[in-house]
């Protein structure tokens, strides 16, 4: 993460806070779950929420669900009728994500699928208003490629992580394998002549991407 945190701290005293359901998960997932910081958290969700209030969209689809604070934040926005389907590939998280998808009262509107998402994806029917991508780095190109004909002249393509921690601003080592697939990913959406992309420093970097 590249943001101060002091000033992450006064962002979030100066946002609207988190609602009970949302403290608890937030709670539950760094005492009981690996890699905690990979939890979208206050600050994160609450813009994920404001874009879906923005964009009222019909249809979400989320790749990388986690612990599902971001799919709970982007349920807010779904018009009356709208879903939202979000992919996990750990299937030892579903029971606590259906739970706090109950608790939230959203659960009718989200469709939980745990797998592999370049399966996936190709099985979910579009158009999608919006797309959220924050899963494993190495195959953000890939997400992007997959999504992009099912994303509706207009819609928004959101990515995480595409700062990853400055280390874009280096020159990875061999090994390196996700810092080179983001430099890889952020290239190709600044070169896409389909779309108009704003890379937003937030956090650890959000590209926003609205196609043409």
């Amino acid at each position: 993460m590249i943001t101060d945190p002091e000033i992450l701290t006064y962002a979030e005293a100066h946002s609207t806070g988190e609602t009970e359901v949302l403290k608890k998960l937030n709670r539950e997932t760094f005492l009981k779950i690996l890699f905690p910081r990979m939890l979208s958290g206050h600050l994160q969700g609450a813009f994920l929420k404001m874009i879906s209030n923005m964009l009222c969209p019909e249809k979400i689809l989320e790749i990388g669900t986690y612990t599902g604070y971001s799919a709970i934040c982007l349920s807010e926005g779904l018009t009356k009728t709208g879903k939202l389907h979000t992919i996990e590939i750990n299937p030892e998280l579903e029971d606590m994500i259906s739970k706090y998808f109950i608790k939230t009262g959203f659960s009718e509107k989200i469709n939980l699928h745990i797998g592999n998402a370049i399966n996936i994806i190709p099985l979910i029917d579009g158009p999608f208003d919006l797309v959220f991508i924050d899963a494993d780095k190495e195959n953000y190109l890939n997400y992007y490629q997959l999504v992009f004909e099912k994303v509706r002249k207009g819609g928004f393509i959101v990515a995480d992580n595409v700062l990853w921690n400055g280390k874009v601003l280096k020159n990875p080592l061999p090994s390196d394998t996700e810092t080179k697939s983001i430099i890889e990913f952020n290239e190709f959406v600044q070169n896409d002549t389909r779309v108009e992309n704003f890379l937003l420093p937030f956090r650890d970097g959000l590209m926003i991407i609205r196609k043409l």
